[in-house]
């Protein structure tokens, strides 16, 4: 059908008498390393803003595409999308138009009431809409200890990136930082078409563009956030950097050569999903590379998700997204950014601790960390030693803003819990109380995972066994005593890299066919402003997700022609999962980290250099996909942006899509015998043999046909089949395995998840 330009007209008053908004479930399962939100599910936020008095709310509305030649340039695109409506009264159309899309889809975000969205989907240029929703706000060591620091390796292959442009979707930019320094650099690649909206000109060679959000009027990062992001994918080297005296060294991005273009999306810790998608939709147009977007949300539809929606028109263009997993963790399931076109990146520690040791009276002794900048006079005399639980009020274990109150901690050392408020402010409250120092201990679930935060006052944490035993000692002494210790900066400490309690795991709730996360990288960093300092220390998925933005900025500049789906599949497929011990990557309970927590390991750039094979996908091959997540045909137009017919098209299983970890469900409800079909391409030597090696998971058996791959040209594709059979017993849990294909050079490994429920 025709696509109609006809005017609209909305009886507005009637409807804001009747209408009834119902939100969809835009809850946030995010411990954010911004908000320091203490906790595993501490933070829920709603839909957007939701209506207003007027019973407006902010709608992304996807549109038929125009018939004829599309439009070349913004305004035409707003001024058609004007023509779709008109209002009553006060209001013009122009008013509500919030953004006008063209690259990640055809369509806008504007003011509606409920009831205005419900009449416009007869309409015969309607496709899809939903209302708006909030996201959260998800180095001087790190590219060393990943192996992408030195002269050599992939530095030396990639140039460090130069030429690249990685696109930081996040809360702004700090114009003059020491790590956006042009010295060296030369000017953005000619397809270069961004801007910056700095009031004073403050963009260089390095620092090529900074756009601010709809709603903020400036770039500049009032929150620090952005600003770390965009400098650990690709801040230039910076000597003698510290923080507050500890952690120094040379500061450096992933891609130290690389130009950095930022977009703002958040504003005042807000941000917005048509806000994203309009940095999306800007960053095509200017020219990016890479997109890194360290936000999440609660899981969504994929066709009301606008992260996958506005990722999926980048994949279409050949940029790489590479988005974080989120800081919701351990629970299961408490993943963002799900699609499978994107990267999703879960964090993990590195072998730098910056250590800070509580000395009990008695001799016992327990490492912890902390940023403290320890005083001269500090630490070598035992203070007194109190429980915060051994007050009277609510929640005084937790240290609570007045929970404190009764409670003598004048000159004493207060054994604080985790949970209710942020590591930080815990401090304040023993400062504010009279308290001479802090020792704060993780709950249960948090395990052995630490971290080094800034504290007010003199402080460690440490792990929950630990705490456990310092409060056991509080109870059973008569007169409890302590000293924290600061013994600084301790580098190459044993298993590392670990997977810390708050990185989100999975199974993906959107697509549990789909392994997730992808894969994993250093959590903890150092490269952004903290208030009195040049650089800080933060941890979480929000910097775990820049680091393999770096990495993909890397890869991009030495393998321009590979795709994002090859690229990814590069990762992937030469992570490693053992530790600098040579053992199993742990988690937080010093336990094997599962693949739902680690996905194929620690990204290894190097190696990524060379995979030998990679698991290529075609966007177009998303849509049989698509379709068999049961989808209707509006739904997967409004993520793929082009008419589909599902039932025209081949629909596969979430397993068949050519990705390069493999999830079977098996037994209970599913076949207890599957098969795989996967295509891998060469892009390593041109006369190379591959052979199958197979770790079957437990209660599985594996069978691959055929058991070798001989290619005799760069490019080539060869399809092998991987059948799955239960052998009983494996009616609940999971268990997990993993697919090598190995020749005298190479070494390409998928992991395999199987699922029996």
């Amino acid at each position: 059908m025709a696509l109609r330009h006809s005017s609209i007209l909305f009886l507005i008053a009637s409807f804001l008498l009747s209408a009834k908004f119902i939100a969809v479930d835009a809850q946030l399962f995010i411990r954010g390393p911004f908000r320091l939100i203490d906790g595993p599910f501490s933070h829920f936020a709603d839909p957007f803003d939701g209506p207003d008095d007027r019973g407006l709310q902010r709608y992304i509305i996807h549109v038929r595409r125009p018939e004829g030649p599309l439009f070349t340039i913004a305004k035409e695109w707003r001024n058609f999308y004007v023509s779709l409506f008109s209002l009553q009264g006060d209001d013009s159309p122009v008013s509500r138009l919030l953004h006008a899309y063209r690259n990640v889809m055809i369509g806008f975000a504007a003011m509606f009431t409920a009831r205005e969205v419900e009449a416009m989907s007869k309409l015969d240029w309607f496709v899809h809409a939903y209302p708006d929703r909030t996201y959260d706000l998800l180095t001087t060591h790190t590219p060393e200890f990943m192996g992408g620091g030195g002269r050599g390796g992939v530095w030396k292959e990639s140039n460090m990136g130069e030429g690249v442009i990685i696109g930081v979707l996040d809360s702004g930019v700090t114009p003059g930082h020491p790590s956006f320094d042009d010295k060296g650099m030369p000017p953005p690649p000619a397809k270069w078409k961004g801007q910056c909206d700095f009031n004073t000109s403050a963009c260089n060679n390095k620092l090529i563009g900074a756009l601010p959000a709809a709603s903020a009027g400036s770039p500049v990062d009032n929150e620090g956030h952005g600003t770390h992001t965009a400098s650990t994918a690709a801040g230039a080297p910076v000597d003698h950097a510290d923080v507050l005296g500890h952690a120094a060294g040379v500061a450096a991005g992933m891609a130290p050569r690389a130009h950095v273009a930022v977009y703002q999306v958040c504003d005042r810790g807000r941000c917005a999903g048509a806000d994203i998608l309009s940095a999306m939709d800007a960053a095509i147009e200017d020219g990016v590379d890479v997109i890194s977007l360290s936000v999440g949300g609660a899981p969504a539809p994929f066709h009301a998700d606008p992260v996958a929606i506005g990722a999926f028109g980048a994949i279409k263009k050949g940029i790489f997204v590479s988005c974080s997993a989120g800081n919701s963790g351990p629970g299961e399931s408490t993943l963002s950014n799900e699609a499978p076109w994107v990267l999703t990146v879960a964090a993990t520690s590195t072998n730098r601790t910056i250590k800070a040791t509580v000395k009990l009276g008695d001799g016992q002794e327990f490492d912890g960390e902390s940023l403290y900048q320890q005083p001269p006079d500090f630490g070598s005399k035992n203070l007194p030693l109190v429980w915060a639980g051994d007050g009277s009020k609510a929640n005084a274990s937790k240290c609570l803003n007045g929970s404190l109150d009764g409670l003598d901690v004048r000159g004493k050392v207060v054994l604080c819990e985790r949970g209710g408020n942020s590591r930080t402010d815990k401090g304040k409250v023993v400062q504010g109380a009279g308290g001479a120092g802090m020792i704060f201990m993780n709950e249960q679930v948090d395990g052995y995972s630490t971290l080094a935060d800034p504290h007010v006052l003199p402080a460690s944490h440490v792990a929950y066994a630990y705490g456990s035993k310092i409060k056991d000692y509080i109870k059973s002494s008569s007169y409890p005593t302590a000293a924290i210790v600061f013994k600084g900066t301790t580098m190459n400490t044993s298993r590392a890299p670990a997977i810390p309690s708050f990185s989100s795991r999975g199974p993906s709730k959107e697509s549990p066919g789909i392994l997730k996360p992808d894969i994993a990288a250093p959590g903890p960093t150092s490269t952004t402003k903290h208030t009195g300092a040049v650089f800080n220390m933060m941890s979480g998925t929000s910097m775990s997700c820049p680091h393999v933005s770096g990495v993909a900025a890397l890869l991009k500049k030495a393998r321009p022609g590979w795709s994002p789906a090859a690229m990814k599949s590069a990762m992937m497929t030469t992570a490693y999962a053992s530790d600098n011990t040579g053992q199993p990557i742990v988690d937080e309970r010093l336990l094997p980290a599962g693949l739902f927590s680690l996905g194929a390991g620690q990204v290894d750039p190097s190696k990524a250099l060379d995979p030998g094979l990679v698991y290529d996908i075609d966007p177009d091959d998303y849509v049989p996909y698509l379709c068999g997540l049961g989808y209707t045909d509006a739904q997967v137009r409004s993520v793929i942006h082009s008419p589909v017919s599902c039932s025209l098209a081949k629909r596969i299983t979430e397993g068949e899509l050519n990705y390069p970890s493999i999830l079977v469900p098996l037994g209970g409800n599913h076949p207890t015998a599957v098969v795989f079909s996967r295509t891998v391409t060469n892009v390593g030597e041109a006369h190379e043999t591959y052979s199958s090696e197979i770790d079957a998971p437990e209660g599985v058996s594996v069978r691959v046909e055929p058991t070798s791959l001989s290619f005799t040209s760069v490019n080539e594709k060869k399809t092998f089949k991987i059948t799955f059979e239960s052998k009983g017993g494996g009616d609940s849990g999971n268990a997990e395995g993993q697919l090598k294909w190995v020749s005298g050079k190479h070494v390409v490994r998928s992991p395999i998840a199987i699922s029996f429920k």
